[in-house]
């Protein structure tokens, strides 16, 4: 800061009772200069620059990201698709498991009492012996129904089926096996699809 220097002359009178005399005093004084910026000027002017030079330095930034984005996605889209190799590891064949087939169940025997008419219950219960010896063995002859399980009771020429499938086909297959043995009048079919 600079310093203004100013001279200050000023006379005096001095009477005395014998004389008077006139004295001439001179007297410098230095003071601040008041040509220049004040320092709450100076103050103002320093934030607004900070301010407009981060400002400068955000709206920078920012461009410099959307021309990154702009310029990542224009090579993605002009350069040649990339081939990805994806090596598995060689498969090794299904190891297969065979097993004996489950042995074949027993029908359940239902013994039921004779009828007072005694000569039509004894030829129906020695017929649903015949027809449960038929169906019997058709079910172990078959490869596709041997293997599953099923049980058929037969009781005056009703053939009843029980037991667990995958499927509705299978299901469907076994009772027309049923019903195509001679005898057999009526089919009630229990079997439970699950799967």
């Amino acid at each position: 800061m600079a310093y203004d220097e100013e001279a200050k002359r000023s006379r005096v009178v001095v009477e005395t009772p014998t004389a008077r005399r006139e004295v001439t005093q001179t007297e410098s004084v230095r003071g601040p200069e008041r040509e220049g910026i004040s320092g709450a000027t100076v103050g103002v002017i320093v934030v607004l620059a900070v301010a407009l030079v981060t400002i400068l330095v955000l709206f920078l930034m920012s461009g410099q990201t959307t021309d990154t984005a702009n310029d990542n996605l224009a090579a993605q889209q002009t350069a040649p698709p990339q081939t990805t190799i994806v090596q598995q590891p060689a498969q090794q064949p299904p190891v297969i498991v065979q097993q004996a087939p489950p042995a074949p169940q027993q029908a359940p025997i239902i013994l039921t009492q004779p009828a007072t008419g005694g000569s039509t219950s004894s030829s129906s219960g020695s017929n649903d012996a015949a027809i449960q010896t038929e169906i019997d063995k058709r079910i172990l002859e078959d490869p596709t129904f041997s293997p599953l399980g099923i049980t058929v009771s037969v009781l005056d020429g009703k053939a009843t089926l029980s037991g667990t499938v995958k499927s509705e086909g299978l299901k469907s297959q076994f009772e027309k096996m049923v019903r195509n043995v001679n005898g057999v009048k009526q089919v009630d079919n229990q079997i439970i699809v699950s799967g």
